[in-house]
């Protein structure tokens, strides 16, 4: 019956929501001035490490980044304690849901170049993430505390928006275009798994049943704010970060196609050097899957 209610409560709000997920927060201010070219310009090229003699070899090339995945997941609730002790400095817990959040297996295929995708090794990448709902100077926010992904490529373009993102080994079921007995059907009675193993262990795992369709996807119906924070190694400054700054995603260009809800199971597993385990499950909320795709080129700083 909570599931149900749930479900229910989810497709009411998903139509008038799911384009807030790309909104500008209000009272947000415009990403930093770009800084002063250096007296002597580097001869290196790239936009991030390693920068080199032709500017090909830097992980992340620049924006724009084009984005298309199928992504899957499950609802979920924890305690308000542990969700609150996951929020950074700056963000508060939802009032209206303490506890709230998604956690969701994603296959990705991204692009920064026309064709890039004719490179599978490079523009392929698998990722796991945690989203956990938050309140922004009394405004409604989603917050990211982890996220794994199988691609470096992906962890540097991460680390660059303020994503948290760590390797890991993702694997989700797959859905295809011919009737097989070796794969699910995109439709009613569709069972998709998910799984997340980092460090050499399984710490995370879910399973969706399909059941109906519906107009977005529930984990995105809220701005996203992100930590962008890079340390210092010098003695002395090792609490004094180069940069620390909340900031809030921008999505152009956002689009959800083919999305399913049903009902989900979700399940975190202790490992000693992971936290996600801390975000105790005490009851699961709806399943879901869908396809989206979407342009980054830019931020919001927002503190």
């Amino acid at each position: 019956m909570q599931k149900d209610i749930d479900r229910r409560t989810v497709l009411n709000g998903l139509a008038a929501t799911t384009a807030a997920a790309a909104g500008v927060i209000g009272a947000a201010r415009p990403a930093q001035a770009t800084p002063a070219a250096a007296a002597t310009p580097e001869r290196l090229k790239g936009y991030t490490v390693p920068l080199s003699a032709r500017g090909v070899a830097n992980l992340a090339p620049k924006p724009p980044w084009h984005y298309v995945a199928d992504a899957l997941g499950v609802e979920f609730w924890t305690s308000p304690a542990a969700a609150s002790a996951a929020l950074p400095t700056g963000l508060d817990p939802d009032p209206t849901q303490p506890g709230h959040g998604f956690a969701m297996c994603v296959e990705w295929q991204f692009a920064a170049a026309p064709a890039d995708w004719l490179d599978p090794t490079y523009s392929q990448y698998s990722e796991f993430l945690i989203f956990l709902e938050a309140s922004y100077q009394g405004r409604p926010v989603t917050w990211c505390p982890f996220i794994y992904v199988d691609n470096d490529n992906s962890l540097a373009r991460g680390w660059v928006q303020g994503f948290p993102k760590k390797l890991g080994q993702i694997r989700q079921t797959r859905a295809y275009s011919v009737a097989s007995q070796a794969a699910p059907v995109l439709g009613p009675g569709g069972r998709f798994g998910g799984s997340l193993s980092a460090g050499g262990r399984r710490i995370a795992e879910m399973d969706v049943t399909l059941k109906e369709r519906t107009t977005g996807l529930p984990a995105l119906t809220r701005p996203l704010v992100n930590l962008r924070h890079f340390p210092r190694l010098t003695t002395g400054q090792h609490d004094q970060p180069a940069v620390h700054e909340l900031t809030q995603s921008v999505l152009t260009s956002l689009k959800i196609d083919n999305a399913w809800i049903g009902s989900g199971d979700l399940r975190f597993l202790p490992s000693p050097r992971e936290e996600i385990a801390d975000l105790a499950i005490q009851r699961v909320g709806v399943g879901f899957r869908g396809s989206l795709s979407y342009t980054v080129q830019d931020l919001t700083v927002l503190d």
